[in-house]
């Protein structure tokens, strides 16, 4: 049996260049980072704590809780260390799990060997010790286990999320090429957006830009969006607890705010689909979505403005040049009506982007899935600059 409050070495992962926006959300959470690496952060936590990073966390992928971390050189060493672990202590022998891994090791060829290895440690601990098995397979439908293994170390997690937890949860209509949730949310962190003030998403698509906006408006967090993780199939979950950290989150969401957060596409089929997006995450209320082209959206004054555009970037055949007018329609348009407002572009191909015809102020790096983007960051002065 796990003591869920007992604090251990838990890394928690996120997609490449995510890592410092990630670093931001627990320090604000209250948590002390110990070690920032490229693509995790370490830190000290109970599985307990794991829940509550699992239902707050916006730019995380998985929390992982460590169980053992040993000396691993050959593949054929596998089994028999795997296997001396006290799985009983993890899972009943009812519980279907599942294992994942990460590999760098020369007697590796195919990290999928590995998973199977580890599979059948845990297997034949059960069976020889209670003569029945768990049931396991490669979908996260239980408990889930992950080793990360580079040279000779090798480390087995609890994966206590499961499914990831990048996706939120609430877009039951991506629509066309959308942005994963935790890109946007680390994009709006880029951007300083903290809920305040004017947001003006231009070419919204399914509206996750402005839903993930008006989430952090109201202090909405995505686990109010799921029910299902991977610790609750770990010994020692109390399912209270989890429920009163739900009741919590919900306690948290304060939808009396003065903001104005407007979403537009020239496509009808978008904007349904972003509104139906909006409905299920529960701020619909908070967005005025307007169909029409993105040249036409008057933006509201105020002391403070963002103007958030995520326009296609052109990856295939003959695209680009046609989306040379859009992107130099976009320039016009932030020039000419968006005095006063900050305005962002997050786009695939800085080839396009110089037709905008701004100098950016800032260029902050991200990946879209593995394509190289740039969130561009353009300071838009009422009159001339002093």
């Amino acid at each position: 049996m796990n003591d869920f409050g007992q604090k251990g070495k838990v890394v928690i992962t996120c997609k490449d260049r995510f890592a410092p926006y990630l670093e931001k959300e627990l320090v604000e959470l209250g948590f002390k980072p110990k070690k920032v690496n490229r693509t995790s952060i370490e830190l000290y936590a109970s599985l307990n704590e794991c829940i509550y990073l699992n239902l707050h966390l916006r730019t995380a992928s998985h929390v992982l809780f460590e169980i053992k971390s040993f000396y691993l050189q050959h593949a054929d060493d596998i089994y028999r260390r795997v296997k001396a672990l006290p799985w009983e202590n993890y899972i009943a022998n009812d519980t279907y799990f599942s294992v994942s891994s990460h590999v760098e090791n020369e007697s590796v060829d195919n990290p999928l060997f590995v998973n199977v290895r580890i599979k059948d440690a845990i297997v034949d601990r059960f069976r020889e010790n209670t003569g029945s098995r768990p049931d396991s397979g490669s979908e996260y439908l239980g408990a889930v286990f992950q080793m990360y293994w580079k040279d000779k170390q090798a480390i087995l997690y609890i994966n206590t999320s499961g499914d990831t937890i990048a996706k939120h949860g609430y877009r039951k209509i991506p629509g066309k090429a959308p942005m994963l949730e935790a890109l946007v949310s680390a994009t709006l962190m880029a951007a300083d957006w903290n809920g305040e003030g004017v947001l003006v998403n231009p070419m919204c698509g399914s509206g996750t830009v402005a839903i993930e906006a008006a989430m952090v408006a109201t202090n909405r967090y995505p686990g109010l969006y799921r029910d299902q993780y991977a610790f609750q199939y770990i010994k020692g979950y109390d399912e209270a607890v989890f429920d009163q950290m739900k009741a919590d989150l919900k306690s948290k969401v304060n939808d009396n705010i003065a903001v104005t957060i407007i979403a537009n596409d020239i496509s009808e089929i978008a904007i349904n689909g972003a509104l139906e997006n909006a409905k299920v995450a529960g701020v619909k209320d908070h967005i005025i979505f307007e169909k029409g082209d993105f040249a036409d959206v008057e933006l509201p004054e105020t002391e403070k403005g963002i103007i958030f555009i995520n326009p296609e970037y052109g990856e295939r055949l003959g695209e680009e040049t046609e989306l040379e007018e859009t992107y130099k329609r976009i320039g016009d348009y932030m020039k000419q009506k968006g005095a006063g407002y900050t305005g962002y572009i997050f786009t695939g191909n800085l080839d396009l982007a110089k037709k905008i015809g701004l100098k950016a102020k800032r260029r902050m790096e991200f990946y879209n899935g593995t394509l190289d983007c740039r969130l561009l960051k353009y300071e838009l002065y009422k009159g001339s600059k002093e």
